[in-house]
């Protein structure tokens, strides 16, 4: 018997868009997901600054346009639709030299059966925008369909270069409708209870941060970010925030959902305690143990204890130090509750030896870690 390589730990999602669908990959690999969106996408089909950039390109021709994301450039055509500007905006476009920020950019392009000249291999801001400045900006009229937030480094750099630039604000972020899901997500990591943390977008990224920092448990936050909780993130816009925190951000090599978490998948098990104990092979997960391929749930205080026992490598630990160790404290007979749950837990009494009036030490092989 082999245990899915994510079962046994919890993976926190932060995402908005597309949240069912990373959970579903995520839970296939046998995760369990708390899900608490820390941001929510408002379209703007009505509003009147996407109206007035609307006019401004139809009104006036364009040399180059910007797509950053695919369902940002869609929104901006399907609003032009609904003015009754669209065939006016695409036939602007068409004398254009468009630039997609990714392939789902690109396809967006495409769809609306425009051509796209050039798109990075980073899918990045940055060589998009090196790119223009290699070609020569001055004196052109530049459109920029921003996604979700304003691009100032992007923009300003362009106007210093002499470009005249349209932004185009086609959706915003804002916080979540609800906040309690993602409330009860960062209690939940700050609990200990997450073993990963996902980002998908630079918003989301800010907002859990700017959340943890309303409530004053900032400081807690990253400090477990950077030393306990693995931190995934679609890409480095995305990771900018956290980055820029201190916090350590495992990327895939493409900016995908699907990469994300094959890249979660392989990088959370790595991280994996492999002990041999009693002739068996012990792995720790979050709140689960694997024993010889066989995954056994352990409860939190159970599950504290053994961390501690593991960290020792079959060197005694004495009840006081495991009683430090139980989440919610207690008194001595505390632990040995706690011990009792564990081997029941284990499935084997003698994995966890007694010492006599010193503590307690798991009874591991003489090779002590497992392969």
């Amino acid at each position: 018997m082999n245990a899915a390589p994510l079962a046994g730990y919890t993976v926190g999602v932060t995402a908005a868009r597309r949240a069912d669908e990373l959970s579903a990959l995520l839970e296939r690999k046998g995760a369990t997901v708390l899900q608490g969106p820390a941001i929510r996408i408002v379209p703007l089909p009505d509003d009147a600054e996407l109206l007035a950039a609307t006019k401004a390109v139809v009104e006036e021709p364009v040399d180059v346009a910007v797509a950053t994301t695919g369902i940002g450039f869609r929104g901006w055509v399907e609003a032009a639709e609904g003015w009754g500007l669209g065939a006016r905006l695409l036939t602007r476009l068409s004398g254009a030299h468009v630039l997609a920020r990714g392939p789902k950019a690109r396809g967006a392009v495409r769809a609306a059966g425009l051509v796209d000249a050039w798109s990075p291999e980073s899918e990045s801001n940055a060589e998009l925008l090196d790119y223009l400045m290699r070609a020569g900006v001055s004196g052109k009229r530049i459109a920029v369909q921003l996604h979700g937030e304003p691009l100032p480094e992007f923009t300003s750099t362009l106007r210093a270069a002499g470009a005249t630039v349209v932004e185009v604000p086609v959706y915003r972020w804002t916080g979540p409708s609800d906040p309690a899901p993602l409330e009860r997500l960062l209690e939940a990591v700050l609990a200990g209870q997450v073993d990963a943390l996902t980002f998908t977008s630079a918003p989301a990224a800010a907002s859990v941060l700017r959340v943890a920092d309303a409530s004053g448990k900032l400081s807690e936050l990253v400090s477990l970010l950077r030393r306990e909780v693995l931190v995934v993130g679609v890409g480095s816009i995305t990771a900018g925030p956290l980055v820029a925190a201190g916090i350590p951000v495992v990327q895939p090599a493409r900016a995908r959902i699907g990469a994300l978490a094959r890249e979660l998948t392989l990088e959370l098990p790595a991280r994996a305690t492999r002990l041999r104990i009693a002739a068996r092979d012990i792995e720790l997960r979050g709140q689960a143990v694997v024993v010889d391929g066989e995954l056994r749930p352990v409860p939190p205080a159970p599950m504290a204890v053994l961390r501690v026992l593991a960290a020792a490598r079959g060197r005694v630990v004495s009840r006081r130090e495991l009683l430090a160790a139980l989440p919610s404290g207690g008194e001595e007979h505390a632990v040995e509750t706690a011990i009792g749950r564990l081997r029941t837990a284990l499935g084997e009494p003698r994995m966890v030896a007694t010492v006599v009036k010193r503590g307690y030490r798991l009874a591991m092989d003489p090779a002590g870690v497992a392969v």
